[in-house]
């Protein structure tokens, strides 16, 4: 395995791919893709996808760090993405390990292999991934013949459960760290210096978090008693942060895939953060501040994308994009230019309170779908808990203009288990449905569907609800049969989330370095991809924790206190904890905080003088 080369890996691949499943998402060919000379480079990066090809090509950040990464010509940046289980058996058969799709080069030949977090449930696949391409699992068995293991993603704003197996992570934005840590690549091959003194100098960066220079310890209890900082590098790491997003890098030539993908389409990031303050919402707060993109930028950049796609829908993405400023001239601006090439306009779940049906109607002149609205609670008082600034008005408000519009199917999103949840409120997602469902047949339209889709609150760090615990399964699992049973009607359907899941994405969220070795040892039995229903494997996973001594409760179910020592207390989202404190007894009082962006500022530490610092456009 170890003199594998390039050409072998070619060779064999190109021999039994035909005898997969999906074989267009191993072959790094596609449009656009980039295809640099190996020696004329002076470093290699893979970016690793913890995920089969069309989930990863369906996320932006994948699009804008790999151009980033390519965007000097010294720098080289190929991607990887988990290989599918028949895809994997055929690689372990064959010998062949795992490779990068631009060049066939095995991956542990690459400096530096970067993981993006985007959710717990990939964690086992970083693993095998790693194990796949002939690389030590852990940092300290990796030495200098291995590529560095770095990590970045909204989930290493808690990486413990991972920090023995990376070398360091990266909190935040990464358009203006990554090509100051490939520089510190670049020097590290010219002049190399000892692993340690590298790490020193990788700390420095900001976001840039090293495991090894924090040592984390605990009572007797089990709870955390404190996490001590080397003194040679920051007490808490703090993320980083584009100030102007006009400014920032953003590909408009990203790579089109021969195969479909998940969202497969052209993507125009209208705006970065939102301060609405949902209290569950932990991307609303580890992205802030709001910024967003001027007009006049997003029209180039439309020009660009659809001259270098091809592609015939453009989605204008963000955490909220209905309060993005310019929206209704930027979409009649994109529309007006580019309808007669058949080009469309989608957005994401549109907000309700701030629903345009003729908005809609004008998204929806060239390609009409359904609309998707998420309510998120069933009643009033528990909406405000969450801080979820819509109303049943504006449901039924903006439910009826859709009907009168033309549209007959509706799209509805609710959590249960949320904090302070009752009865009342789970009664109040059926009521909600069905008198949407009603209105939709009293104005006339045939084959009225309502899609009800619930998920299971899971607690995440850096948001309000950070020491609240997860509802326990069976209670979960018990609303779920009552909902089923409550939205029996031939107009609605019924969707939710295997509770099993959540519990584990809750106990990794919520998770310290201890379950690292849970982690390995799940992995090493068998767990892989366990966010697809058909290979999460729940048994092992309780097998693992059981095993090792573990208690996965402690972690998903304990309530925490005020004064406890969390496990990503030394990492900062520039949210304080003062603000979350102040906001999650606001929760329990059921008061709402208005978004700052049109009241007064609520004071969450991100925008230290108002903004002075932070470059608010429009």
């Amino acid at each position: 395995m170890s003199d594998v080369t390039a050409a072998d890996i070619r060779k064999q691949v190109e021999i039994f791919l035909p005898k997969v499943l999906k074989p267009s998402r191993y072959l790094g060919s596609e449009w656009n893709s980039i295809h640099k000379d190996w020696e004329k480079t002076t470093v290699h990066m893979a970016f690793a996808f913890p995920d089969v090809y069309e989930v990863g090509m369906s996320h932006l950040g994948t699009r804008i760090l790999y151009a980033l990464g390519n965007s000097k010509e010294n720098f080289l940046c190929e991607r990887v993405f988990a290989p599918w289980i028949d895809m994997e058996e055929k690689m372990r058969e064959k010998n062949i390990p795992l490779y990068a799709l631009e060049s066939f080069r095995p991956i542990r030949e690459f400096d530096v292999v970067g993981f993006t977090l985007q959710y717990e449930m990939s964690f086992t696949n970083i693993l095998n991934m790693l194990d796949l391409a002939g690389i030590p699992l852990r940092a300290k068995d990796r030495g200098p013949e291995h590529p560095w293991i770095i990590a970045g993603g909204p989930c290493a704003f808690n990486p413990e459960p991972l920090a023995p197996f990376i070398d360091f992570f990266m909190l935040g934005e990464a358009e203006e760290t990554l090509p100051e840590l490939l520089q510190l690549f670049e020097e590290q091959k010219k002049n190399p210096v000892s692993r340690e003194e590298f790490l020193l100098k990788t700390a420095k960066i900001q976001g840039a978090y090293v495991p090894e220079f924090y040592e984390v310890q605990y009572k007797s209890d089990g709870r955390l008693e404190k996490i001590v900082a080397d003194s040679r590098v920051p007490k808490t790491v703090e993320k980083a942060i584009v100030h102007n997003l006009d400014e920032a890098f953003f590909p408009t030539d990203p790579i089109v895939p021969y195969m479909e993908i998940v969202h497969d389409r052209m993507m125009l990031e209208v705006m970065r953060g939102c301060s609405r303050g949902c209290r569950f919402c932990q991307a609303g707060m580890i992205y802030r501040p709001v910024r967003e993109r001027s007009p006049e930028t997003l029209m180039r950049q439309t020009e660009e994308l659809v001259k270098s796609t091809g592609y015939e829908e453009i989605s204008l993405t963000s955490l909220s994009t209905g309060d993005y400023t310019c929206v209704q001239p930027l979409i009649h601006g994109i529309l007006d230019k580019y309808s007669a090439e058949k080009v469309s306009v989608s957005l994401p779940s549109l907000r309700l309170d701030s629903f345009d049906v003729g908005l809609a109607r004008e998204v929806q002149k060239v390609r009409k779908s359904g609309l998707t609205f998420a309510p998120e609670a069933g009643t009033q008082r528990l909406r405000d808990v969450i801080n979820k600034g819509v109303t049943e008005e504006n449901l039924i408000q903006a439910a009826e203009s859709a009907f009168k519009a033309g549209w007959s199917t509706i799209k509805l999103y609710f959590m249960i288990g949320l904090p302070t949840e009752t009865q009342e409120d789970i009664d109040g997602i059926a009521f909600l449905a069905k008198k949407v469902a009603e209105l939709g047949t009293k104005l006339g339209r045939r084959n009225v569907k309502v899609t009800v889709s619930t998920s299971s609150f899971v607690p995440k760090g850096h948001t309000p609800f950070q020491w609240e615990p997860q509802e326990g399964m069976a209670s979960l699992e018990q609303k779920q049969y009552y909902l089923k049973e409550k939205l029996r009607d031939r107009r609605i359907k019924y969707n939710y989330h295997d509770v099993k899941t959540s519990y584990l994405e809750a106990v990794f969220a919520k998770g310290d370095r201890r379950l690292a070795d849970s982690l390995e040892w799940a992995f090493k039995n068998g767990c892989k991809f366990d966010g697809w229903a058909e290979h999460f494997k729940y048994d092992t996973w309780l097998e693992s924790f059981k095993t090792l001594g573990l208690d996965p409760h402690f972690y998903a179910n304990r309530a925490t206190d005020y004064d406890d020592v969390l496990p990503w207390d030394h990492l900062e989202s520039g949210v304080t904890k003062r603000f979350l404190i102040t906001e999650h007894r606001r929760a329990l009082q059921e008061a709402r905080t208005l978004d700052c962006r049109y009241e007064d500022c609520t004071g969450c530490g991100i925008c230290p003088g108002r903004g002075v610092q932070i470059d608010l456009k429009g």
